[in-house]
């Protein structure tokens, strides 16, 4: 039996997949990239915002089809829209043979087991409330030279606009002994870059050691052999401690780069969107992670058109980037999410004035994100390789200030014979845009 899997949505639903594709080489099944050729067909869905959802029920359609003029015998849905609209995609869509809720992607093999075996309509949904699976294997789908390790699930800020904790549950820390292990053994493959995920970082351990243990939980993990980078992401700017800025800036593993999804800086809309901070706090945030490290790059996110939201709230957060000159940074036009309690506010605002608001403000971003590409000529950096650009002497690569996926490139010309993984040092040369031109400076890989 070939399975063909589609994983959709972010990094942390990609560690379920990468866990379910686990489980099922364990149990012996076979992978082809072909999906006309799969016998199982599995969908790991996004309903986060309303883009996701619709490129996750497209995505169901599109598989569903090969039911018809294909090889299909079984049809599986997983993750966050499964979880939401578990009834919904039964009765819509025939083909679909079994789903499976967020909790639940330990049960694969089983369900699989089961709709071969003329099973109708397998429905596993655990509880949001268990507690995480221990070793449990995984199948790297990122190249191997980097990693994503999920180090909580669920999320109890509760923010007026988002749905997590409904699909995902209460926060739930993984215990530091069993996350070290399986850092370790990512180690061991040949993972060299840890990228930290949750809903939230920061307050990681609150629940099984009372107190925020993410700067503990860095201290082990830069003691496994091996691993040259750790990058933190999703930090609460309310939860950042000095504690965890000084081992940022003093743990040689750790990236100096965060992640701080804030949202908004109108203090009118940080409170109707449930937030914990002000435009004061993040300011002082800010000041203070720049004072103390001083080339730490900053990547934010941000929801434009939020409803209530006017042109002088705008015109705050237009005036707030324009400050703070982050270095990466996103807009998401606001999603009016069934059952959040901000789908019910009053003053919501036309979808074309959302989007134009995201537009000025990304218009804004590209200003920044060019005049700080310039500023890096000359400096010169480590660069991890990505792969090899076709047919020329270069190669495409990141530095410490770019996440994989989200943020910008440097692409790399050197004579040397580079693999994926390698750590190069690189002088910067010039900048196109987000990406970055370097030339190596020491033709020896790491």
């Amino acid at each position: 039996m070939k399975i063909f899997c589609v994983s959709l949505g972010c990094d942390k639903n990609l560690v379920d997949t990468e866990r379910m594709l686990g489980l099922l080489t364990r149990d012996r099944y076979e992978f082809t990239d072909d999906e006309q050729q799969a016998d199982v067909i599995l969908i790991n869905t996004c309903c986060f915002i309303g883009d996701a959802k619709e490129e996750s029920i497209n995505t169901i359609l599109e598989m569903a089809e090969l039911k018809h003029t294909g090889n299909l015998k079984a049809l599986l849905v997983a993750g966050c829209l499964a979880q939401r609209y578990q009834q919904e995609i039964f009765k819509e869509i025939p083909e679909v043979d079994a789903i499976l809720g967020t909790s639940s992607y330990g049960e694969i093999s089983g369900v699989i087991k089961n709709v071969l075996a003329g099973k109708e309509r397998e429905e596993r949904f655990l509880s949001l409330s268990n507690s995480l699976q221990a070793g449990v294997p995984r199948v790297l789908t990122t190249g191997g030279h980097y990693a994503f390790l999920k180090i909580a699930e669920g999320c109890d800020k509760h923010c007026t606009y988002c749905i997590i904790p409904s699909l995902r549950g209460p926060y739930r820390s993984v215990p530091m002994e069993q996350l070290f292990e399986e850092a370790k053994g990512l180690a061991e493959q040949g993972v060299k870059e840890l990228i930290l995920v949750a809903q939230e970082t920061t307050v990681y351990g609150m629940d099984l050691y009372g107190k925020k243990s993410l700067p503990a939980l860095l201290r082990q993990l830069c003691q496994i052999s091996g691993i040259q980078w750790i990058r933190i992401q999703y930090c609460y700017p309310e939860e950042i401690t000095q504690e965890l800025i000084e081992v940022i800036r003093t743990e040689e593993k750790v990236c100096h780069y965060l992640d701080i999804p804030i949202q908004h800086a109108s203090d009118a809309i940080l409170k109707r969107m449930g937030r914990k901070t002000n435009r004061k706090q993040l300011e002082d945030l800010i000041a203070c992670l720049r004072s103390q490290i001083p080339d730490i790059a900053l990547r934010t996110t941000l929801i434009s058109g939020f409803p209530g939201e006017t042109k002088e709230d705008h015109e705050i957060l237009m005036e707030f980037v324009n400050q703070m000159e982050f270095e990466r940074l996103g807009v998401f036009a606001y999603s009016q999410e069934e059952d959040t309690p901000a789908a019910d506010f009053p003053d919501q605002i036309d979808e074309a004035l959302k989007e134009k608001r995201r537009d000025e403000i990304m218009e804004l971003q590209q200003e920044i994100a060019f005049e700080k590409s310039d500023s890096m000529v000359g400096r010169i950096l480590d660069v991890m390789i990505e792969g090899q650009v076709v047919d020329e002497n270069a190669y495409v690569g990141r530095t410490y200030m770019d996440a994989p996926g989200v943020d910008g490139l440097i692409f790399v010309n050197t004579n040397a014979r580079l693999m994926s993984g390698d750590f190069v040092r690189v002088r910067v040369t010039g900048a196109a845009e987000y990406d970055l031109i370097g030339e190596m400076c020491d033709e020896s890989a790491q």
